[in-house]
């Protein structure tokens, strides 16, 4: 078996956390390919956002913003985001010279010698001072279990895999999730399903007027509360509610956005409530979120007894070589940037030998 290849830092993941991070890596002085490396499992640039949804345009995203050093301009709101993304990706890991990895399978994290961290793929093993872990949500679709669901007959898909409303033409759908997607999905199925009926676990919270600087860092602040606790992160979106929009004000005038409380079994034909209520369905659509992939950092032993791993800031309390983008409060593409910038200010500390922000 080959050496494992020495780097200072290995950047796993090249979405939106990930390229930020590899840009501040050679903002401040390192090298690709021979300081650091940046490996993404996915076919081509775009992060997750490569694999949305056809209908998903640009103009429908919120909050899509900018990596740093380059703005995304001219963007089309009509086209889809999966092309606009892809695009813009593409063009700045070229105009940067990151030189991504792709497609490159992260196995395993686990000790080395001499104080590195060995990063095991098929294509061969990296030995790194510092990691940057940034692989997002988007490999780990979060189902549910509910009685009775094995016996369905229907067809049972998740977000990550809906790709678009026409093939539910015709057809009953049970849209599960109280998210952006769920409503998004909604709001498309409506025109093409016979019917459509919504059920979330909790009652949607709408949020009117703008959302300020000062409301963001609220909700980022609890988001990292829990992370600080080593509890497993929840969305940023669901502290801050869904923004009442235009759509939003005429799926519910209209009855689309009619929510149930969530079911409690599923029967062959539909689901079923404990008071004997039931709806037929032909589909059921799980648009219940994602978790973070984190199964390849499983032999560091990162995790708090509460299922999660304790952060401050981005990196990881059991492990200061480790930091985690896009995971908690920097799960959003802003986020992102911002952590981004901090990781790397970190680790250089770290490699220089100085001490690691308290």
């Amino acid at each position: 078996m080959n050496a494992a290849r020495e780097v200072e830092v290995v950047v796993i993941g090249a979405g939106q956390a990930g390229l930020s991070a590899a840009y501040h890596l050679r903002r401040t002085g390192f090298v690709p390919d021979r300081d650091f490396v940046v490996l993404d499992h996915s076919p081509g640039p775009g992060g997750a956002w490569q694999f949305r949804w056809p209908s998903l345009t640009f103009g429908k995203v919120h909050g899509m913003h900018a990596l740093p050093g380059m703005e995304l301009t001219d963007a089309d709101p009509a086209r889809p985001s999966s092309e606009v993304v892809r695009e813009y990706f593409d063009r700045y890991e070229r105009a940067f010279g990151l030189r991504v990895r792709r497609p490159v399978d992260v196995r395993a994290v686990r000790e080395g010698t001499a104080g590195r961290l060995l990063v095991e793929t098929p294509d061969g093993t990296w030995a790194a001072r510092a990691l940057i872990n940034a692989t997002g949500t988007w490999d780990r679709p979060f189902w549910p279990r509910y009685p009775g669901q094995e016996t369905f007959r229907g067809r049972q898909l998740h977000t990550a895999q809906y790709a678009g409303p026409e093939e539910f033409a015709g057809r009953r759908v049970v849209v599960v999730g109280g998210g952006a997607s769920g409503t998004q999905h909604l709001l498309e199925l409506a025109p093409y399903a016979a019917a459509t009926t919504w059920v979330t676990r909790r009652p949607p919270v709408f949020r009117e007027g703008p959302f300020d600087q000062d409301a963001g860092r609220a909700a980022v602040a609890l988001v990292e509360e829990r992370v600080r606790q080593g509890l497993p992160p929840r969305s940023v979106v669901s502290v801050t509610g869904l923004p009442l929009n235009d759509a939003i004000r005429r799926g519910l005038a209209e009855g689309v956005l009619d929510r149930r409380p969530m079911f409690d079994r599923v029967v062959p034909d539909g689901v079923e409530w404990r008071d004997g209520r039931k709806v037929g369905a032909d589909v059921i659509l799980w648009a219940t979120g994602f978790r973070a992939a984190l199964d390849h950092l499983a032999p560091l032993g990162l995790r708090e007894p509460g299922g999660g791993i304790r952060l401050e800031g981005t990196r990881a309390v059991a492990d200061p070589r480790v930091h985690l983008l896009g995971y908690g409060p920097s799960a959003s593409t802003i986020g992102a940037n911002r952590a981004g910038r901090a990781a790397v200010r970190d680790i250089r500390r770290l490699l220089a030998g100085e001490p690691v922000a308290a």
